[in-house]
């Protein structure tokens, strides 16, 4: 192919070769400045733009844009200019320091931002504020380097519960073996307990495909449902042992399973005092349940955890674990497969498993306290 010689010739100073050069070989310089240096350092030495392209892997098109830009501005002329946003907001622009939150412009102002663009609007304009407009980019920038991103919001639970604090501290002594200001004995044992409840056996309409050389596992979309049962299970907390059983709901009969399993089986048959660790579900809700297992068992202790703090008990942790290597991603021809990978599973982490690093303590709820008692809300509460 014949090749004409470019009509933008680049000279080069000793300064600009040796300013481009330590740019191409920069490690850390984005790429494209790099590609640029390479553009120009090879059009200094008579090559064409179409070998040039060919060898950096760019468009002809690029490879021109940059050598003409710099034969006309010099190494300036390879930095970006700036940019449109495509459209610009008519909305003032954003000041430093003043109150701001996210708008949307009205449709009546015909600005396509009302589709879902940030926009911000000044709680008071300066009297000097220039009508000039603002990028929605540059906006989008400006808030995302902000410390107060009032646009995000997380949901939470505000504990209501007036004795929160007491029931929250005598588990958290139990996780330390530590009960009413006395140390438990070998004999006493502490256990969380929990139900799983509605999981779905799943069976994919087609076999998963294992993973292979650069191919992740591949999972069916579609599938059929063959019902729902629910996961029983308590973890000895200091000695990392789940026992667990499956029923086709959860309530109080199949907790009361659970606890018979338990209590039956040794240590904790003969066990002076096993203290079972509870949220407040209807399966062991009430003083109610703690007299019935009283009466059941009279070694065993139920103690509930306050109101909306199941994040203090420590069998929801195995069952996060349960969640990701055992349901998900789920394909059970039936609701036995399901309970045979359950159980499966459980007698596995019997074998390998050692108690939680448990590091929430007292101190740690009390500051939490302290935090929301200094909490100011939005709005009151209606």
């Amino acid at each position: 192919m014949t090749m004409t010689s470019s009509p933008v010739l680049i000279t080069l100073t000793d300064l600009d070769r040796a300013e481009l050069d330590a740019l191409a070989r920069a490690r850390k310089a984005p790429l494209r400045m790099v590609q640029r240096a390479w553009i120009v350092l090879a059009a200094a030495d008579g090559q064409y733009n179409a070998q040039i392209a060919r060898d950096l892997g760019l468009h002809v098109d690029t490879v021109r844009t940059w050598r003409g830009r710099f034969a006309s501005d010099g190494m300036k002329g390879l930095a970006d200019r700036p940019r449109s946003d495509g459209h610009r907001c008519s909305l003032p622009p954003w000041w430093p320091g003043s109150r701001r939150w996210p708008v949307r412009c009205p449709p009546s102002t015909g600005c396509r931002c009302h589709g879902g663009r940030v926009r911000t609007l000044p709680a008071k304009p300066s009297p000097a504020a220039s009508p000039r407009r603002c990028p929605g980019r540059r906006v989008r920038r400006w808030l995302d380097a902000d410390a107060i991103k009032p646009w995000l919001h997380r949901s939470w639970i505000f504990p209501r519960a007036p004795d929160f604090a007491v029931k929250a501290e005598r588990v958290l002594d139990l996780y330390e073996r530590v009960w009413e200001g006395r140390r438990l004995r070998p004999d006493g044992y502490v256990i969380s307990a929990d139900e799983k409840s509605q999981l779905q056996a799943l069976r994919r309409r087609h076999d998963d495909l294992p993973t292979g050389p650069e191919r992740t596992r591949r999972v069916e979309f579609e599938y059929s449902r063959c019902g729902t049962l629910a996961y029983l299970a308590a973890l000895d907390v200091h000695h990392a042992t789940v026992i667990g059983r499956c029923a086709p709901t959860t309530g109080i009969v199949p907790f009361g399973d659970l606890v018979e399993q338990v209590m039956t089986r040794e240590p904790y048959a003969s066990a002076r005092r096993v203290f079972w660790v509870v949220d407040n579900g209807s399966s062991h809700a009430g003083q109610a349940s703690v007299e019935r297992i009283r009466e059941a068992w009279p070694t065993a202790v139920l103690v509930h955890l306050p109101i909306h703090a199941s994040w203090l008990n420590q069998i929801e942790i195995y069952f996060s674990i349960v969640q990701r290597k055992v349901i998900k991603p789920g394909n059970f021809a039936d609701l036995t497969a399901l309970e045979h990978r359950l159980l499966g599973f459980e007698a596995r982490y019997n074998a390998t498993a050692s108690p939680f690093n448990w590091r929430y303590t007292k101190a740690d709820l009390n500051a939490y306290l302290e935090r929301l008692a200094t909490h100011e809300p939005l709005s009151p509460a209606a």
